[in-house]
């Protein structure tokens, strides 16, 4: 795999496991994640799973959760 950087084609991050939540729903309205090598992590549309991965470090991603779990995005899902 060649320089990972925010904005690559999905399809280019070689030998990464993508995976999506539980609470994903039918019709694939999701967001799927995949840990990297270098322990950053990829993040794309599951519906357009050749368009670009948002890449982040890990505590970005432990941010972005706990802010999660305290409920500081649940307006966002109203």
């Amino acid at each position: 795999m060649g320089e990972v950087y925010n904005g690559i084609p999905a399809s280019h991050l070689e030998d990464v496991a993508w995976r999506k939540s539980s609470h994903s729903n039918p019709s694939g309205n999701c967001v799927e994640v995949a840990k990297l090598a270098d322990g950053r992590l990829a993040v794309r549309n599951s519906r357009h799973p050749y368009g670009p991965a948002l890449i982040y470090t890990k505590a970005e991603i432990a941010a972005f959760i706990s802010g999660a779990k305290d409920g500081e995005f649940d307006d966002l899902a109203l």
